[in-house]
């Protein structure tokens, strides 16, 4: 275990005398470490360039189940040096869900749970590679697409409407898509997953010739759209407030786009007390 701690920290770092440094090691030490992991397994794990060293093929293989080995590890220590029934849960949420959802859940239904420092939000692909690496127990995320090495249950439903700047002409008509391939969009990056669904949904219906304009940020995509610089495909959790406002207009879709969120994790890792008790909290039934 001593020498998978060594392998994942210097993994991160890249570097021996940071990784030394972070576990007040010496350098030597650490290498040692590496060396003796590298003996026992057969195969060497690093690429060695001067000062960094960087992974290969193998190390990328053994990352992720040295990553999961050293996490178990640390929830039994955490488990019965704290005296807690069980270890705090790593939680990760794509932006939507974090935003809009998350402090409802954990004001309720996960105010039971301990977490383990801040839950990290990121958009869903991003969740999904630290779940992974096994950086995050647990995800809440929006997309469809499955990173490999996961398992995921169907959470909750969210539907997904069309809001266009405050006055437009289409507000509360059916989609025109010839008028609106004539606007700017304004849309998620890549990976994200609302993005997914605009890509799947709204983007075949327009010419090859509309306009977006790229937000990293919901919250930065309906004020565009409220400023006036396009039109955009967005959660209701979203925008329910500016719709019920007026601040922005709503263009009906002939039929209704409704995506699913869902719970995410590693392989292996329901077998975790706090995985488990999340789970059954969020999906009592």
């Amino acid at each position: 275990m001593r020498q998978l701690r060594l392998f994942c920290s210097v993994a991160e770092t890249a570097n021996l005398g940071r990784t030394a440094e972070s576990l007040c090691l010496t350098r030597g030490a650490v290498s040692q470490g590496l060396k003796a992991l590298e003996s026992q397994l057969g195969v060497t794990l690093f690429e060695r360039q001067a000062q960094r060293v960087r992974l290969n093929v193998r190390g990328r293989l053994l990352l992720p189940l040295a990553r999961q080995m050293v996490n178990r590890q640390q929830c039994i220590v955490s488990l019965f040096q704290s005296g807690a029934s069980q270890a705090p849960l790593r939680l990760g949420a794509s932006l939507t869900i974090g935003n809009y959802l998350l402090p409802t859940l954990l004001s309720g239904a996960l105010s039971e749970v301990a977490l383990d420092g801040a839950v990290r939000l990121a958009n869903s692909a991003e969740i999904q590679a630290s779940l992974a690496r096994y950086e995050l127990d647990l995800g809440m995320i929006e997309s469809d697409r499955l990173h490999p090495g996961l398992e995921r249950r169907h959470w909750r439903d969210d539907e997904m409407v069309v809001i266009a700047p405050p006055g437009h002409p289409q507000h509360g008509a059916l989609a025109d898509w010839q008028t609106l391939s004539r606007e700017t969009w304004v849309i998620r990056e890549r990976r994200s997953g609302s993005r997914e669904q605009f890509d799947r949904h709204l983007a075949p219906k327009l010419t090859e010739a509309h306009r977006t304009l790229e937000l990293g940020s919901l919250e930065a995509v309906v004020r565009s759209v409220r400023a006036g610089l396009g039109c955009s495909l967005v959660s209701r959790l979203a925008c329910d407030e500016a719709l019920s406002q007026g601040a922005v207009s709503h263009i009906e879709m002939a039929t209704p786009i409704v995506r699913r969120l869902y719970l995410v994790w590693g392989q292996g890792n329901t077998a975790l007390p706090q995985v488990e008790s999340a789970l059954t909290l969020l999906m009592p039934d």
